[in-house]
């Protein structure tokens, strides 16, 4: 009778690597293999065609702020693209004209008008008792609260102050503010602000230390959203403080056109100064943007 035995196990010889299977390029099981997520060539065309699009007016704001008088009235200014060396057409005092005509003052009344519009909302947004307000507040128009501003502010005495345009952008992106800190501020951990009441810290002491520094994020998406509008409003500042000494960027600008059209390449020059400080703001302040916008919005 024959009888079979186990075979015992390889035994490894010092010195031996035991050579492992290669794991293929897509990871562990289940991962996404390489191309997956990735735009298609049609999808990056289209992306390619919006983005030119979208930066045309752009570009023509930029060439025409460097053009003559003669060749912005005269020409298009697409017509550089057949003949771009011809310096006759090129100048730089454009930008010189548009800043001695009152954009300098201008800056400052900006920053006068649109810091306090922007700081102010977030000192006094996130309170859970205006959050119910927030919906009704957000579908009703600005130029619906228009003419009773102007009213209160002619009763009051606060037309042509620098007051009466922030108080109104205060209360229009008041509503803003509240959605987005209230909603980033509920997703913040609870554990950290229980233990800073363990530790005997105040309400005031936990929120200045611990909840302001972590809804940073949030506070620069707001900042960024309310710091354009107000910079580049021309509508209420038009109204309510309106042409003259305390005349913002915008109202400038607008007025370097005169009666017959002219002066194209004046206003060209004027906006690419006065876009200068809010894309400096954006770049600062663009990588909390996203974070900040999405936080809040999913739980789970």
């Amino acid at each position: 009778m024959t009888t079979t035995g186990t075979t015992p196990p390889p035994t490894a010889v010092p010195g031996e690597v035991k050579a492992r299977r290669a794991m293929p390029r897509g990871g562990r099981a289940g991962a996404p293999g390489a191309g997956q997520g990735q735009a298609t060539p049609i999808v990056r065309i289209v992306l390619l065609v919006i983005c030119f699009l979208w930066l045309v007016p752009t570009i023509g704001i930029i060439v025409t702020s460097f053009r003559t008088p003669d060749a912005a009235l005269n020409s298009g200014w697409w017509s550089v693209i057949t003949s771009p060396l011809d310096f006759t057409q090129w100048t730089v005092a454009n930008y010189k004209e548009a800043w001695s005509a009152g954009l300098g003052n201008s800056f400052i009344n900006s920053f006068a008008v649109t810091l306090p519009a922007t700081v102010i909302p977030i000192m006094i947004a996130g309170r859970d008792t205006l959050f119910v307000l927030i919906v009704g507040l957000l579908v009703v128009p600005n130029q619906v609260a228009l003419v009773p501003l102007l009213r209160l502010y002619t009763d009051t005495g606060l037309t042509g102050q620098f007051a009466a345009v922030y108080l109104a952008h205060i209360g229009f992106g008041m509503p803003l503010a509240i959605y987005i800190l209230r909603n980033y501020m509920s997703t913040l951990p609870k554990a950290v602000i229980e233990s800073a009441k363990i530790d005997g810290a105040s309400h005031f002491k936990t929120f200045w230390r611990l909840i302001v520094p972590m809804s940073v994020p949030a506070l620069a998406s707001f900042a960024i959203f309310q710091f354009l509008w107000v910079w580049n409003d021309l509508l209420i500042a038009l109204l309510f403080l309106g042409p003259g000494e305390k005349e913002v960027v915008t109202v400038t600008v607008a007025g370097l056109v005169g009666q017959q059209n002219q002066g194209w390449q004046l206003l060209t020059a004027g906006a690419i100064i006065s876009m200068v400080v809010p894309v400096g703001v954006f770049i600062a302040l663009q990588r909390f943007f996203v974070r900040g916008l999405t936080a809040g919005s999913v739980k789970g």
